[in-house]
């Protein structure tokens, strides 16, 4: 009898699957189907796990291989988002980028979303890739708020990947217990670990989808910036890099260390624990997940919530990596806001001054000074989202034609970016130049 449903199921599954007239591919996992987007000749996949659940005995573990699964995965839903404080309805983020209401949340969240031409699946293709790293301070955020997708990158022939990973206490929590059971002795840093092991299945599985693994952009804003430059620094991503763009993480100097020594936080994360009675790893792993979060929300802070370096992962600061020439060597895009968290373009000048001096490939650097329409935000921390991926019309905003037009210049910045590594396009000397030492150029985005 179980037999027969399992059969049923299979047989269902397929039928779904093939009545979507979407191609079934084979990943890592199992097999999985899209499904069309609201843009015509665009598939999504949404909610594709990428990693196991982080749940039970894999709390605080880095990610572990995906559990397979029999049927065809219908991916038509969004995977839920990493455990996180919510934004609070009112706030400023909330009304800027939460229109469609409050995101549902989940200790198991390791799950991407896909957004492919439908031409270009099951098919040798090779389109250039680019993958999202959302930001939110390391505590909040997720790869489907309103401002993301991938429809207008698709369209412009680029497949764009979204992600989530682990936040907060439940991603970065770092430990003596923890650090005992790692073979380097070092805890935390379980949410850029994700990152990583969201790049690796990118890199392993994205021709499926006609994506070329050897043409792969990362990109992120804000703590998604600041993952950018773990990423580019660390020795686990060598190879799996072809391009990166760091928006609103500034570039040399400080914006969110990672150097907290490792015994400094493990002592931390303990006393937490400790205070909250779980006194054991296993406890811990044991705990509710509003145990740790009870335990932890009068002493969670930037320090605790967020990468730090560790041997294997991220063993040099992004500034030492930098100057030591450590870096991925590959094309940058990198830029800030006028209204942004401070001003970023010093360091980012400085960045790309050093990577000239060092004879390394070209930093392309921006200046967003749009000052968004209907009040007097001005062009604030995270204002481009909404340009750069073309999702004006989601904004409750006053958006002008000048705000579109804008809108389509930066997709094809961006995209061009990620195809050729010059927002210019393929053999085009154009407007925007390389920032260098003799020449520090600095492209500036705004309406015409």
């Amino acid at each position: 009898m179980c037999l027969k449903k399992s059969i049923l199921m299979a047989f269902a599954s397929l039928l779904v699957a093939c009545g979507s007239g979407n191609s079934v591919l084979n990943i890592e996992g199992g097999k999985v189907s899209g499904i069309p987007s609201v843009e015509p000749g665009v598939t999504v996949f949404k909610g594709i796990p990428y990693a196991a659940a982080p749940v039970g005995d894999l709390r605080w573990k880095r990610p572990q291989p995906v559990t397979p699964w029999d049927t065809v995965m219908i991916a038509d839903h969004f995977g839920k988002s990493a455990i996180q404080g919510g934004r609070t309805p009112g706030s400023f983020y909330y009304k800027e980028f939460q229109l469609s209401g409050p995101i549902q949340v989940d200790e198991d969240c390791l799950f991407l979303n896909v957004w492919a031409p439908t031409s270009s699946l099951g098919k040798d293709a090779k389109l250039p890739v680019a993958m999202w790293v959302h930001g939110g301070a390391y505590m909040g955020g997720c790869g489907n708020d309103d401002a993301f997708d991938g429809d207008a990158w698709a369209k412009r022939g680029v497949i764009l990947v979204t992600i989530n990973y682990r936040l907060g206490i439940m991603g970065f929590l770092s430990h003596e217990g923890l650090s005992a059971q790692e073979s380097d002795h070092a805890s935390g840093n379980y949410g850029t670990y994700d990152q990583v092991a969201a790049l690796a299945w990118v890199k392993n599985n994205i021709a499926q989808f006609g994506g070329d693994p050897d043409n792969i952009t990362v990109f992120g804003q804000s703590a998604g910036a600041a993952s950018i430059k773990n990423l580019v620094s660390s020795p686990l991503s060598k190879g799996m890099i072809n391009r990166a763009i760091i928006q609103s993480g500034g570039g040399l100097g400080r914006f969110i260390d990672t150097n907290n020594t490792q015994s400094m936080l493990d002592s931390i994360g303990k006393s937490i624990m400790d205070d909250a009675g779980l006194t054991t790893v296993e406890a811990m792993r044991k705990a509710s997940v509003q145990q740790i979060l009870d335990a932890a929300k009068d002493r969670s802070s930037m320090t605790l919530c967020s990468p730090h370096n560790d041997p294997t992962l991220i063993p040099e600061t992004f500034d030492d990596a930098t100057y030591n020439n450590h870096l991925a060597d590959v094309e940058y895009m990198i830029g800030c806001n006028g209204d942004d968290m401070g001003d970023m373009r010093p360091g980012i000048e400085r960045f790309a001054v050093v990577r000239d001096s060092l004879g390394n490939k070209p930093v392309y650097t921006y200046y967003f000074d749009r000052k968004l329409p209907g009040d007097d935000a001005g062009a604030f921390h995270s204002a481009e989202l909404w340009y750069m991926f073309n999702t004006l019309g989601r904004s409750w905003r006053p958006f002008t034609e000048a705000d579109y037009a804008l809108s389509e210049q930066m997709m094809d910045y961006w995209t061009n970016f990620a195809k050729y590594g010059n927002p210019n396009g393929k053999d085009v000397d154009g407007d925007w130049k390389p920032c260098t030492k003799a020449s520090p150029y600095l492209q500036l985005l705004n309406v015409q």
